[in-house]
């Protein structure tokens, strides 16, 4: 008989890289949702693997980034092969400066 070793690896924030992490319910897909605990991190849930990959924060930060440099909506969505309309919804949300 072997011993079997268990590894547990803490769950990070995206945002503030802490690993004070709770668990959050389930997505509509099934996929284990989380809350950071750190009052200071402008991020409150996320999800580890996200299905839709728009939904990534290095994506997010292309929208923006192509939006800034002025790319459209339909060449922004062609590009980064999502939806026009996740584009529009990104940009909403976010202020640009």
């Amino acid at each position: 008989m072997s011993k079997q070793s268990i590894v547990l690896e803490p769950v990070r924030c995206p945002d503030c890289n802490q690993t004070h992490i709770v668990k959050h319910g389930k997505s509509a897909e099934g996929k284990q949702r989380y809350r950071c605990r750190n009052s200071e991190c402008s991020r409150h849930n996320f999800i580890l693997n996200y299905s839709y990959r728009a939904y990534l924060p290095e994506v997010q930060q292309q929208i923006s980034d192509m939006a800034i440099n002025g790319s459209g909506i339909r060449d922004t969505a062609r590009v980064l092969k999502i939806s026009q309309t996740t584009v529009m919804e990104t940009l909403k949300k976010k202020t640009l400066h």
